[in-house]
């Protein structure tokens, strides 16, 4: 057999000093991160790749350029059409200052001949009314009267409902505080009943073609609106219209009114009310004088209308 030759190891080289100190070598030859030395580097070869607040800088910059852009813009349109615009409304309020004018004439216009109509008609009841003409006048509301008289004041429960229905329907009182038509119609009735030589409710003379209805919950006088409190002058002897009137049927209603469903009245005797005459009034028929063709139909009831 033949002997292998011994094999010669080769003696390990002696630790190093700082062996134990590996952690702090480390340190040393690597202080930057290998990762931010890339980024580093990338930066200085590009030049590109801004920091994010200089990116939301100029992001802020140019929303804030775009916006003066618009506004800047906007104001010159603005400032463009600015005399256009106001050309059109000066054009428009000197039209309507215009036809303002026209309507005040023709309300004028309308005002006079109605006042013309009037003055002839109450010259008509005056001239051939005969011994009675002073009477039929006032009972057609032709003309201005002053005297003593009642002055009845009406007006709404404080806490009224609209509408309508309920006990009202069947019985006539109002169960909802408001004061309605019918109500109104029995006091100035009752006034009447009472001695009563000329009314007027709220400044609108009655006279005896007069109507008193409804629309809804506004009360209508000759179709003139109305709004509460009702405020009815009567001409005639005060006192004892006064206690006429509240002992009456109508009187009593009044009072139930006030009672039950909390309608606010009050009467009192004045010494002296004045009333207008009727603004219009109404001729429902007219005989011809003289005793032709046309008379002897109209006396006959045979006359063509």
């Amino acid at each position: 057999m033949s002997q292998q030759p011994p094999v010669r190891r080769t003696p390990a080289p002696p630790p190093r000093p700082d062996a134990s100190m590996s952690l702090l070598t480390n340190v040393m030859d690597h202080s930057l991160d290998d990762g931010y030395a890339e980024a580093a580097a990338r930066r200085a070869e590009g030049g590109q790749g801004l920091p994010g607040k200089l990116r939301a800088k100029l992001g802020l910059a140019a929303a804030l350029l775009l916006a003066a852009v618009v506004v800047t813009l906007g104001a010159a349109q603005a400032r463009i059409s600015a005399p256009t615009l106001a050309k059109e409304r000066e054009q428009l309020i000197h039209r309507i200052e215009k036809e303002t004018a026209a309507a005040d004439a023709l309300q004028k216009n309308v005002n006079a001949l109605r006042e013309s109509v009037g003055d002839r008609q109450r010259e008509a009841l005056e001239e051939h009314g005969g011994d009675k003409a002073e009477l039929v006048s006032l009972l057609a509301g032709a003309t201005p009267v002053h005297g003593p008289g009642v002055k009845v004041v009406v007006d709404d429960a404080k806490q009224a409902k609209s509408g309508g229905g309920g006990p009202r329907e069947s019985s006539g009182f109002s169960d909802t505080g408001r004061v309605r038509d019918r109500d109104m119609q029995r006091v100035v009735n009752g006034l009447w009943q009472a001695g009563a030589e000329a009314v007027s409710i709220n400044d609108q003379r009655l006279t005896s073609l007069s109507a008193i209805r409804a629309a809804g919950d506004a009360i209508l006088v000759d179709n003139k609106p109305l709004a509460p409190p009702y405020t009815v002058l009567a001409i005639g002897d005060g006192r004892r219209m006064s206690t006429s009137f509240q002992d009456s049927v109508d009187g009593q209603y009044l009072h139930v009114l006030q009672q039950n469903y909390g309608v606010r009245a009050d009467i009192s005797v004045e010494d002296d009310i004045r009333l207008s005459p009727a603004p219009s009034l109404t001729v429902r028929t007219a005989r011809p004088q003289g005793g032709g063709a046309a008379g002897r139909a109209a006396d006959t009831g045979k006359g063509t209308s």
